[in-house]
């Protein structure tokens, strides 16, 4: 009997020390059965394989488009009081020195060439005397102004980096509303962020935000932070830059605007090939079609002779190209170069296509006939630079 006892304890030591070695050194071979700790059975699920993604996951655009999306870091100089008393010693004995303070901002952009050059908002950097740019990989560096673009509330910055990393420009002529998309950028700055929505319109204008409007709606969370960040679609491709929400908080309220790559593609080139955007410009006031100012420019709007559309010139720049070619207020723009024109946002993408120097055809309605009449357009001035 004391034969097989010792034979039984012998066997036990043995088995418990196999399963004390594999619980040390693997684990994971014990991890497919219930666990008790401390009176707790738990449950735990074997690792997936590294590339299975579950159905329905976005990482991999993210993953693709994110090493692209940069912080952009701002900075103003010390502020100088124009007072000129500032200076004097009794003046500051009394009030005090003038502040001096160095603001900073946060935004984003996004890497478009391997030669560094940086797409954002131009809210972002303007009045900027400093621009800070830090990479994904947490490199930092100092940017340039290549030009900017008020109208459009676009920039252009360079870094004099190499090996970086550059995203894919998409196709947005294939973009339909409901479409996937990810906004990434670095809202509040905590850092690069991604979150997801789809695409809720397109072509949104007259919102008041920039001069040339042509904005993609999305429902996906932009902040404070995002702009100048990219929209990119579910191949990770660059379909837009974040640039505006409508919020009453200030927060996130699932309307966002971003705009369309095609747009900031021209604005992009024109800025590399000029330093600016150059358009068209012809010193007209329109506003839209109404039947207010039907009535008090006597203009129809029934009958056989009724206007369908087109624009009402309110007011004419004296001596300017408008005013040279004979348009007069209360006229009605019906075409610009041989293109329809339906609404103001219509007319002002016209006329800002037209080539400044280059005489063009404008089709208007006055006194009951329609005439063609021959202007030269002007260059557009330089929109003023407004505090956001």
């Amino acid at each position: 009997m004391k034969r097989y006892w010792l034979l039984f304890s012998q066997w036990v030591t043995v088995l418990l020390a196999i399963w004390f070695v594999v619980a040390t050194l693997q684990p994971q071979w014990l991890s497919g059965y219930p666990s008790a700790m401390q009176g707790m059975t738990l449950l735990q699920a074997p690792p997936s394989s590294s590339g299975n993604r579950p159905a329905g996951s976005l990482s991999a655009p993210a993953q693709k488009a994110s090493p692209a999306v940069v912080s952009i870091n701002t900075s103003k100089g010390k502020r100088k009081d124009n007072n000129p008393l500032a200076q004097d010693p009794w003046f500051r004995f009394f009030y005090g020195d003038p502040d001096e303070q160095n603001t900073a901002g946060l935004g984003s952009g996004v890497i478009v060439s391997p030669e560094g050059h940086i797409l954002t908002n131009n809210h972002v950097i303007e009045d900027a005397d400093d621009i800070e740019v830090v990479l994904s990989d947490g490199r930092k560096t100092m940017a340039k102004v290549i030009g900017t673009d008020p109208d459009t509330d676009l920039a252009l910055l360079q870094i004099p980096l190499k090996n970086l990393p550059v995203i894919v420009l998409g196709q947005t002529t294939d973009m339909q509303v409901g479409d996937v998309v990810l906004a990434i950028g670095n809202p509040f700055g905590v850092g690069q962020t991604v979150t997801s929505g789809i695409v809720s319109a397109l072509g949104r204008n007259q919102l008041g935000i920039n001069t040339f409007e042509n904005f993609i709606q999305t429902d996906a969370a932009i902040n404070p932070g995002n702009s100048g960040g990219a929209l990119v679609d579910v191949n990770g491709h660059l379909m837009g830059i974040n640039t505006a929400i409508y919020s009453r908080s200030g927060g996130n309220m699932g309307i966002g605007f971003a705009i369309p790559i095609s747009t900031a593609k021209q604005v992009m080139q024109d800025l590399l090939k000029n330093g600016k955007v150059i358009r068209g410009w012809i010193g007209v006031e329109p506003q839209e079609l109404s039947a207010e100012l039907a009535e008090s420019f006597k203009l129809p709007l029934t009958g056989p002779n009724a206007l369908r559309s087109g624009v009402v010139i309110s007011g004419v720049l004296q001596n300017g190209p408008a005013a040279k070619a004979g348009i007069r207020p209360g006229d009605v723009i019906l075409q610009v170069d041989q293109q329809s024109v339906g609404n103001v946002s219509e007319l002002l993408h016209q006329v800002a296509s037209l080539k400044p120097g280059a005489p063009a055809q404008v089709r208007v309605w006055r006194q009951q006939t329609e005439m063609n009449l021959q202007l030269v357009p002007a260059e557009r001035p330089a929109a003023k630079t407004q505090q956001r």
